[in-house]
């Protein structure tokens, strides 16, 4: 029978037991770390990545269940079995129901573990084609680059499926870089609007003396500077779609006529008393807490009731990690593609790293983090050392060391990543960080490399 690669941690505080039992993996073609306690082997866990921990339910200190749960929080793809002298049908729901693999009654029936361990095996494998094929085939054909598994983006993706047809304002609420742009492109993609506009304004990135002429146009000569006639967003999006980035950013003075236009489908030109009618599908986002600038007055609540008729809420990436080994597969393809890297797969252990993250960054870091690894990479697997993340350091850790020193220590890994990959020649790290020579110089000298 063909041996077994798979890694495996042993967690047992009977000695003799762990012995016989790593033996008996080594010789399946295991690769095997065992520890007598809990608490041992979960700190081994934090630093190395196992495809399957097997664990005894009764030890002093953490018990086989905490084990389990450990294992799930540091990374829920890790199978747990649990093994027993002393099962009890309550133990085994418990077990099962916070994900154990399986619950194996000691004296160990080697057989019976072996088969485990090649359905554990089966499984990943399985899973990684699933994933490959979810990839060519996404779920919801609504846009290319939305790719999920997770119950909670299906929900948000089973809503936009029913929103589309309608004529209704969406109001998309969501941290940054969870994707909101892309949702609404794609309830514009699926409307009847599909062949007319879908424009974009990102509120925050126009200065307030500007977005009022941006949003509805402006005569010429409305103010100093105005040359020509210029028309407004509004104006543009006319039978389509106009998604409203950042709307929580809209001047106080400017809502009120946002609101105006809402109700009546009309708006005037800065500087005009023309009335102008335009038919379009409003659709906003933002990653503020909208509810609470209302409750302070500084959003106007009819306003407000008008934007969210259909509110969509996008989770972010650390509450869905299930959709982490897709996202990055689907990235590693389109990043190799487009800069012709012959980067296709990434190691368990940098996986591992990757599910391990909490990404205040959301997809949008983690597209950031597989593109970096993409052109920096050298093989055509994406390891552990080609992401520059550190995920053993905890929160309290982090806050007890300014942002700033956090921020210079990533950079100096990364610069120096970026010159061994180009052989030290300064203007190819350069191009690989996405910064100028003279930048790259003035960091080298900072940092002293």
């Amino acid at each position: 029978m063909n041996p077994l690669t798979l890694s495996a941690l042993v967690i047992d505080d009977d000695d003799s037991h762990r012995e016989v039992l790593s033996g008996f993996l080594k010789k399946l073609g295991c690769q095997v770390a065992s520890y007598e306690s809990g608490e041992k082997g979960i700190a081994a866990l934090k630093h190395n990545y196992f495809d399957v921990v097997i664990t005894d339910f009764r030890m002093s200190g953490m018990n086989g269940l905490e084990v389990l749960k450990q294992v799930k929080a540091i990374n829920s793809e890790i199978q747990v079995i649990i093994l027993t002298a002393y099962g009890t049908v309550e133990d085994s729901v418990a077990a099962m129901k916070n994900g154990a693999w399986d619950y194996v009654t000691k004296p160990v029936d080697v057989d019976e573990l072996e088969l485990n361990l090649r359905k554990v095996a089966e499984h990943n494998i399985l899973k990684k084609e699933n994933e490959i094929l979810h990839i060519q085939q996404p779920q919801v054909n609504v846009a290319s680059d939305i790719v999920y598994k997770s119950k909670l983006m299906s929900n948000a993706l089973n809503l936009v499926a029913r929103v589309s047809n309608s004529q209704s304002a969406i109001l998309i609420l969501g941290e940054s870089g969870t994707g909101k742009e892309m949702i609404a492109k794609a309830i514009h993609q699926t409307s009847p609007r599909n062949d007319r506009a879908f424009v974009v304004v990102n509120c925050a990135a126009i200065p307030e003396t500007l977005l009022e002429s941006e949003l509805f146009g402006r005569e010429k000569g409305a103010f100093t500077g105005a040359h020509e006639r210029f028309k407004g967003y509004f104006e543009i999006a006319d039978g389509g779609t106009l998604f409203i980035d950042e709307v929580a950013d809209i001047p106080y003075n400017i809502q009120i006529k946002l609101l105006r236009f809402l109700q009546e489908k009309e708006f005037q030109r800065l500087g005009s008393t023309q009335v102008i009618k335009s038919d379009v599908r409003i659709i906003s986002a933002t990653n503020k807490d909208i509810h609470k600038m209302v409750k302070e007055n500084k959003f106007r609540s009819d306003l407000f009731f008008r934007l969210n008729v259909i509110p969509i809420q996008l989770p972010p990436l650390r509450k869905r990690k299930e959709d982490i080994p897709l996202l990055v597969r689907h990235f590693i393809k389109k990043h190799a593609s487009l800069n012709k890297s012959r980067v296709q797969e990434i190691s368990n252990e940098g996986l591992d790293l990757l599910m391990r993250y909490d990404y205040p960054g959301n997809v949008r870091e983690l597209e950031n983090i597989v593109e970096r690894a993409v052109v920096l990479t050298r093989g055509s697997i994406i390891t552990r050392d080609d992401l520059p993340l550190d995920t053993s350091i905890s929160l309290g850790e982090s806050l007890s060391r300014s942002l700033t020193d956090q921020v210079g220590e990533l950079e100096k890994a990364l610069i120096r990543k970026a010159l061994q990959h180009a052989d030290g020649i300064r203007a190819r790290a350069a191009t690989l960080l996405g910064i100028t020579e003279r930048m790259l110089h003035y960091k080298m000298k900072k940092y002293n490399i």
